[in-house]
């Protein structure tokens, strides 16, 4: 790895713990997801209205964690007063029967969520509608609670929401008020107040609607006095009665499945994770990376043509075969002729030596005199060793000097 590359790595390394160090000593983002989950302490989880319920109804509450349909299927003998808090509650046919049948035996539902199924609304002869601030002004609802007892001077604020939903229609006959809501308009400073808290008969027991969920979070009870509101609203819970604290319909989640969560939950947990992830990624780029096995070293095949070639010779020239390797010698130099100069061998006549000494940078009486001691060996009988050496070296300077080699 050169220098260059070095120093490039050096200041990725440095911008990504630069980057880490400042994520991590950036200011820890609020969790407003609306959970309503008991150990939740995030705003809009419901920990202090647990603790607070705990404190004022000591004794009588009782956290259920199984659906409504469930519990009071398997105890028929329950009473007492059963409480739901959530953003949007949906039980279904068969359990909200299950729900109102145990009301209408003299118990009381409590219930606080933005909206409830079509099957509730009908049941009780009410209609739901929403209040939305003007365009461009902000959007603070304030609560009030309509009991003379509970009354205050000022309405409680809440700033979070710019719309709010109320009792467009109810029974009149047989529900009462006990809250309402109020935006401020758009021409005038205060809108026209709308239920949206209401108590009503159903059969032996009572059944209390609240459209504000939010008054029942931590946000809300912490904010200022907003907890005299809540109060106001618990205040009409039977205490003598058990008081059943609904965690199945919720949003979030009471207990998380993922062991990640552990990591990811805590801040010191979870950097010590990404920096094992980033390690990790740097180790498979730099260092993790596959290493190419040493390639053997494949030596070519020599050429053994010409070892053959001698060893051939000397064969024939310890047996005294001079006259054979003279044969071979003159048909391989007729056969280099053909292929380099493309001339017929065959017919050796005056115009051949002129056209092959024009070729092969020969005078004619040079190629002349070569092809006359080879015409003698060939009729020879008996050729000796000198005869052979001066074929070997007449064929050998003819082709050097062919090849422009003296």
């Amino acid at each position: 790895m050169g220098k260059k590359s070095a120093v490039y790595i050096a200041i990725a390394i440095l911008t990504v713990a630069l980057l880490m160090l400042m994520q991590y000593n950036k200011p820890k983002e609020i969790n407003w997801f609306p959970s309503y989950v008991m150990q939740h302490k995030i705003p809009y989880g419901t920990y202090v209205l647990n603790e607070v319920m705990a404190h004022f109804f000591s004794g009588r509450i009782e956290q259920i964690r199984i659906p409504p349909f469930e519990f009071l299927t398997t105890n028929s003998d329950v009473e007492g007063t059963y409480f739901f808090v959530n953003d949007r509650i949906q039980f279904g046919e068969t359990e909200l029967n299950t729900l109102l049948d145990w009301t209408a035996e003299g118990n009381n539902l409590f219930m606080a969520a933005g909206s409830f199924e079509e099957q509730l609304l009908d049941t009780l002869h009410i209609e739901i509608g929403s209040l939305y601030a003007g365009f461009g002004q902000e959007g603070v609802q304030f609560h009030k609670l309509v009991h003379p007892m509970l009354k205050q001077d000022s309405p409680y604020p809440f700033d979070k929401d710019s719309y709010a939903a109320y009792f467009e229609s109810l029974d009149t006959l047989n529900s009462k008020v006990l809250g309402a809501v109020e935006i401020p308009s758009v021409n005038d400073s205060t809108q026209t107040a709308r239920f949206n808290v209401i108590k009503q008969k159903f059969g032996k027991g009572e059944i209390i609607l609240s459209l504000f969920p939010k008054a029942f979070t931590n946000y809300f009870i912490l904010k200022e006095g907003n907890k005299d509101y809540t109060a106001g609203l618990l205040s009409y819970l039977n205490g003598s009665q058990t008081i059943y604290m609904d965690n199945h319909h919720k949003a979030g989640k009471a207990v998380f499945t993922s062991p990640m969560h552990i990591f990811l939950s805590t801040k010191e947990l979870k950097w010590a994770y990404y920096i094992v992830l980033i390690g990790t990624l740097f180790y498979v780029i730099f260092e993790g990376k596959r290493k190419q096995r040493a390639i053997p070293l494949v030596r070519p095949l020599k050429n053994r043509t010409l070892t053959f070639t001698r060893t051939i010779a000397d064969m024939y020239f310890e047996k005294g075969e001079q006259r054979q390797i003279a044969e071979h010698k003159i048909a391989y130099f007729l056969e280099y002729l053909r292929s380099r100069f493309y001339l017929d061998t065959q017919n050796r006549d005056e115009g051949f030596y002129a056209n092959l000494a024009s070729r092969s940078n020969h005078s004619v009486e040079e190629v002349k005199e070569l092809f006359n001691f080879i015409e003698k060996l060939k009729v020879r009988m008996e050729i000796n060793d000198t005869e052979l050496k001066k074929l070997n070296t007449s064929i050998e300077k003819f082709k050097a000097k062919t090849n422009g080699r003296k």
